[in-house]
């Protein structure tokens, strides 16, 4: 980044005339090197962000800094016995919208001035040493031919624009209104409230501190079940297809085939009847009452000794193991044909160098097998971990309408003991609207999965580890 703007410097500088005629008439330098139809359209680029910046991006800007000043107006009307617009007034998320994307057109426009300035004072070095200037034509086969990958990216790259960044931009601004169930636009405003929102999640000083200790509740739960949901389809996908493919055992393929029928059956599927079996109603819990299971548990304490049912989705510690349970029955059998893939595949001569030594079969898994399974399948363990972070199926469709909270202040803010931050964040827009606290977990969330995999992949691939395993 720093040698993109000390090049746009060095241009500036050294540029000739018609360089530094480009700063204001940003075709010129293509028209002195024989460019015409390059630089005509380089003009017509610049006059039409002119007339954005003129007509749409000034006047939205100029919206976005109050998010609007004049609200909807209403009067009853008693002949329709209903209420009558009187004045549209300002819609301040349509405001907010307008303004992101004016901010966004400049900077991609400021991009492609420095951009422009690079290239016309390349014209000039190349004109300079006696180099060939390529003529409109050459230039377009050049996007074709040489530089087809560019060509082929922009419109992926529109469409990242469009669909990702723009929506996040939207996302972080939000996070710094006061947009909630009672400042609902086009009916109400809302406006800007800076840091208030991030403060009432960490410090708990502010009326909204409620959310505080939703907040730490909430994420540490967040964060044990990325840990055990993650480590434990990863090592009993490892051990069951370390158990399959062992020479001791019958129709390998029979039971390859069986957990592979339960990756084919859609997980919602799968969830939905899994919380019909364990709900207190459910078929499990009269098996276990029948058979004098949910006594058992009785007896031992691990239900009250009221309840004629064991709270598998209902009481926040049952709950809590339970979601575990089912997802390692969700996601062990994916693990596993991944890891049949990576065994296959392992070099056998380390293996066999080590029986040779007389290491055993559990030191050679730990000190060779497992190793190497880490090396081959660490990013994908990584994006495990940050896919369970935001692993909204199995924590929504198992407890949605069967937990229903047993703390207050969980409730004051919309959560529950079993929700991940993603899991409350849809709350809070769906149910309650309050898209201001929402916009703020969100912003945490991404962070926290960017900073965690940016430093997980520089650790675990540091070095060239692969060469150590390969034949």
């Amino acid at each position: 980044m720093g040698n993109y703007f000390k090049n746009f410097g060095k241009a500036v500088k050294n540029g000739d005339g018609a360089v530094k005629g480009s700063l204001v008439l940003m075709g010129l330098g293509y028209i002195k090197r024989k460019q015409i139809m390059r630089g005509i359209i380089t003009f017509a680029m610049q006059a039409l962000w002119i007339f954005l910046l003129i007509f749409y991006c000034i006047p939205a800007l100029k919206d976005l800094r109050t998010l609007g000043t004049h609200a909807r107006e209403t009067a009853f009307d008693p002949l329709t016995m209903q209420n009558t617009v009187i004045h549209k007034g300002d819609n301040s998320f349509l405001i907010l919208i307008y303004g992101i994307i004016a901010i966004t057109i400049i900077i991609v426009f400021i991009l492609y001035y420095i951009h422009n300035i690079k290239n016309v004072y390349k014209l000039q070095q190349d004109a300079e040493n006696g180099k060939h200037i390529n003529s409109f034509k050459e230039d377009l086969r050049t996007l074709i031919n040489d530089r087809f990958h560019l060509t082929l990216l922009t419109l992926p790259t529109l469409g990242v624009i469009l669909m990702n960044i723009l929506p996040i931009m939207v996302l972080i601004a939000v996070a710094f209104t006061n947009y909630d169930s009672n400042h609902m636009p086009p009916g109400e405003l809302f406006s800007w409230k800076g840091f208030e929102n991030f403060k009432a999640l960490f410090s708990g000083t502010s009326s909204l501190a409620g959310y505080s200790y939703a907040f730490k509740k909430i994420l540490s739960w967040t964060l044990v079940w990325a840990v055990f949901s993650t480590m434990t389809c990863f090592i009993g996908g490892i051990f069951l297809a370390m158990l399959i493919n062992s020479k001791g055992v019958k129709l390998p393929k029979m039971w390859r085939v069986l957990f592979i029928i339960a990756i084919a059956i859609p997980q919602f599927v799968t969830l939905l009847l899994v919380r019909n079996f364990f709900g207190d109603q459910g078929i499990v819990n009269h098996i276990c009452s029948k058979t004098g299971f949910t006594g058992l548990m009785r007896s031992l304490g691990l239900i009250s000794k009221d309840a004629k049912y064991i709270p598998f989705l209902t009481s926040p510690g049952w709950a809590k193991f339970m979601v575990i349970m089912i997802n390692i029955w969700v996601g062990v059998p994916y693990q596993m044909l991944i890891a049949t893939g990576v065994l296959m595949n392992q070099p056998q001569d380390q293996l066999e160098s080590a029986r040779i030594d007389g290491a055993g079969k559990w030191k050679s898994f730990w000190k060779i097998t497992m190793p190497y399974i880490l090396v081959v399948q660490g990013p994908a363990l990584i994006t495990d971990f940050v896919r369970n972070i935001n692993n909204f199926n199995v924590i929504y469709l198992l407890t949605a309408d069967t937990y229903v909270t047993t703390d207050q202040a969980l409730a004051n803010s919309h959560g529950k003991e079993v929700d991940l931050l993603v899991t409350w964040l849809f709350r809070l827009t769906g149910d309650y609207q309050n898209y201001k606290m929402a916009s703020v977990i969100g912003i945490i969330v991404f962070a926290f999965c960017i900073v965690f995999t940016l430093v997980s992949y520089a650790i675990l691939m540091r070095g060239n580890k692969e060469e150590d395993y390969q034949i």
